[in-house]
């Protein structure tokens, strides 16, 4: 199948995507977490076990915003809240006093952000460096910056659909960027990376034992790397989805965004990654004849 033909409705549906989320972004930004902006962290015990589920919605229905229950063992649980006041306090307890008239508290504290600027900047300074690492070997393996410089930019493709996605879900659904978020974000573009890998290898293979322009070795490559990698997203997206729609509050988001990074890294490594090569080599051409 001449996949390559629809490299423009590709970028087209890729930047269109990319734009509502930036227009998100430029209008309402993002719902940012406790571990960013510091918060509470109060820890009580019960008589009984609790359903997390029901107490996260009677904090929210006193307008506590909860970032996280979470159960410590032996009936005890630690709830990460918005910073609260005294009046604030007064919520809380009426909240926990009516789940268990008997529940003992046994830490009360504010806290500040367990990600704060310092780390947040050296954060990037490492995915900067580790995409200039993946440019470079990727380049060096395949013998061109093309194959470099293409896989980097779906890389970039798939954490602005992220990011994109999470201003939306922040302003609609309370979605919060936190610690978690940041780990899958992480894990998204491994994953990216290594998708576009596999499609890049099978272009290399065939080139060798064929030849041929690059246009038809992406097509080639394309068709027969799509089921594979359909099949391997698939599995990994209804696990996810189970994870959101069973898992609890406390992971929701997490394994939301490692599903939307999941199907926007299918995408991006043949319909991306490749149709930029094909481009590239396009542009190559006409100067190289001019």
């Amino acid at each position: 199948m001449d996949w390559m033909s629809y490299r423009k409705i590709y970028f087209s549906i890729s930047g269109i995507i990319i734009m509502l989320g930036l227009i998100s972004i430029a209008l309402w930004g993002f719902n940012i977490g406790i571990d960013f902006k510091g918060g509470t962290i109060a820890e009580y015990k019960f008589e009984n076990p609790i359903s997390t589920e029901d107490t996260t919605q009677k904090l929210k229905d006193k307008d506590i915003t909860v970032a996280s229950i979470q159960e410590t063992g032996d009936k005890s649980y630690i709830f990460k809240l918005e910073a609260l006041d005294t009046e604030g306090k007064n919520r809380l307890e009426e909240v926990v006093k009516g789940i268990d008239d008997k529940a003992e508290e046994l830490r009360f504290e504010s806290v500040g952000p367990s990600i704060g600027p310092e780390l947040v900047k050296k954060t990037v300074y490492a995915l900067l460096i580790s995409a200039g690492g993946i440019l470079l070997w990727i380049a060096y393996q395949f013998k061109s910056l093309r194959f470099g410089t293409s896989a980097v930019l779906a890389m970039l493709h798939d954490t602005l659909v992220v990011l994109g996605a999470f201003s939306i879900f922040g302003h609609f659904f309370g979605a919060e960027i936190d610690f978690l978020f940041a780990s899958a974000l992480l894990t998204v573009l491994s994953f990216s990376v290594h998708d576009t890998i596999i499609v890049y290898d099978r272009i290399r293979e065939t080139m060798r034992k064929e030849g041929g322009s690059i246009y038809d070795l992406a097509n080639k490559a394309t068709t027969e790397t799509l089921t594979r990698s359909f099949n391997n997203s698939i599995t990994i997206v209804f696990m996810l989805l189970a994870l959101v729609l069973l898992g609890g509050s406390s992971i929701k988001w997490f394994a939301m965004a490692l599903m939307i990074g999941t199907i926007s890294g299918t995408y991006s490594s043949p319909f991306v990654a490749v149709p930029l090569l094909v481009v590239w080599e396009n542009i190559h051409n006409k100067f190289k004849k001019k």
